[in-house]
């Protein structure tokens, strides 16, 4: 078996809507190092898009998922409930920075959002929810809609459903900034939806697929004045930014205010597909029974997996080593950006280990080069690196390899990626 018979048979039996970076396939993963189908070795800085923070197949993780095994693998929460979830429950309302919170189970960050926006209608009584350009939260029906971004997210799928509206986000190399953001706010609550038919207003603590722009403190806080003021539920979709990747176990703790609503997913159960909603009790109370569930919502064996993760993070301070990482990382990265042999990169940023840099044209940073971000991703791969772009313009290189790298495989993905990006320079048409 290699790779080309099986992009071949990938290219007869899955259709062309879901997209995948690479024809490699995966044969084994440990920590921060795949190995695909030929036997190649690759260095991980992709983390299954921000899901790894604990590494491919953690052993306090793999042990715990083994236990579970062992007992039982599904009853329905809603039929016969089981203790698992109960404790990630009580565990994600301990850890969150929302004071009497309480917790519910789904499966995948889309799922979380749905229900975010479900529970805050319900709290509130208003239809009108309000997100951010370059946000991604999704792939369903609602949650494309909150997404910023028409293409690919929205190419070919109609109109979005009604009540949901846009705001620029602030980013100061393109032209954006808090105060302007604020004022299309205004403008929206007077010309479009009022403040009072508003049930929430939803922005991530770092943009993911928008290109890692964090949100500035200051707009977080006149967000939280404004929605307090006007009775708008404010959730702050920690899908991407949770369990440590930003040097916090939540990006918004950065900001020092506190959401009504989280969401969260991705590296909260270490590659099993688990999410939450996390919010004010009394928000939370307002969905009636049975309106909030999933048949497959908080899988025991995934509770179980979290359980071990939320472990590890603490044991082996893993929110210090994002700081300790991100350090090492922006340090050879400005070194990298003075050189002359390399694509020009510019806007270094992100904080934590959520690092994200643009390819640009001109040293200034004025002119996005998304071709030459893929020569830069091609050429990591082709030499044993896992590399992303995103970003509104396809221009980021984004970085997401497990907090639990050791030292030198991180510097030895580092190397390659100095190397890539003067390939991508001496490969330019």
């Amino acid at each position: 078996m290699n790779n080309e018979i099986l992009q071949h048979r990938r290219r007869a039996a899955v259709p062309r809507g879901i997209a995948t970076a690479y024809p490699t396939f995966v044969s084994r993963a440990e920590n921060a190092e795949i190995w695909d189908v030929e036997g190649n070795r690759l260095i991980d800085f992709a983390g299954g898009i921000a899901v790894l923070n604990t590494g491919h197949r953690h052993p306090r993780i793999m042990e715990a998922v083994r236990q579970q095994l062992d007992s039982y693998t599904h009853t329905a929460f809603q039929i016969l409930p089981y203790a698992p979830y109960v404790e990630v429950c009580e565990r994600l309302v301990q850890l969150a920075p929302i004071k009497n919170a309480k917790a519910v189970l789904f499966s995948t960050g889309a799922e979380a959002v749905e229900n975010a926006v479900k529970i805050a209608r319900a709290a509130t009584g208003r239809p009108g929810v309000i997100a951010f350009s370059g946000g991604f939260h999704g792939r369903t029906a609602m949650t494309t809609a909150l997404t910023g971004k028409v293409s690919p997210y929205k190419t070919g799928f109609g109109i979005s459903p009604p009540g949901i509206y846009h705001v620029p986000f602030p980013v100061p190399q393109h032209g954006t900034s808090t105060e302007d953001s604020l004022k299309a706010l205004d403008t929206l609550f007077r010309t479009d939806i009022g403040p009072d038919n508003t049930a929430a207003i939803i922005i991530e603590p770092v943009q993911g697929e928008g290109g890692f722009h964090p949100a500035p403190v200051d707009l977080l806080t006149k967000l939280r004045g404004i929605c307090s003021r006007a009775g708008i539920v404010l959730i702050a979709d920690e899908i991407q930014t949770g369990f440590a990747r930003t040097g916090k176990m939540f990006g918004v703790e950065h900001s020092g205010i506190s959401p009504d609503i989280m969401t969260v997913a991705k590296s909260m159960a270490g590659g099993f597909p688990l999410s939450g909603v996390i919010g004010r009790a009394d928000i939370m109370e307002e969905a009636e029974p049975g309106g909030l569930g999933g048949t497959y919502a908080g899988n025991p064996v995934s509770c179980a997996a979290a359980l071990a993760v939320m472990d590890v993070i603490a044991e082996e301070k893993l929110v210090e080593r994002a700081n300790t990482v991100g350090t090492r990382i922006k340090t050879r990265l400005q070194e990298i950006a003075k050189r002359n042999d390399s694509v020009p990169i510019a806007a270094l940023r992100g904080p934590g280990a959520m690092v994200a840099f643009d390819i640009v044209r001109k040293e200034d940073g004025q002119e996005p080069d998304a071709v030459a971000a893929k020569r830069v991703t091609q050429a990591a791969l082709d030499a044993g690196l896992v590399l992303l772009s995103c970003g509104v313009f396809g221009n980021t290189i984004r970085i997401l390899n497990p907090l639990t790298i050791t030292d030198d495989i991180l510097d030895e993905g580092l190397d390659i990626l100095e190397v890539a990006l003067k390939t991508a320079l001496e490969t330019e048409d």
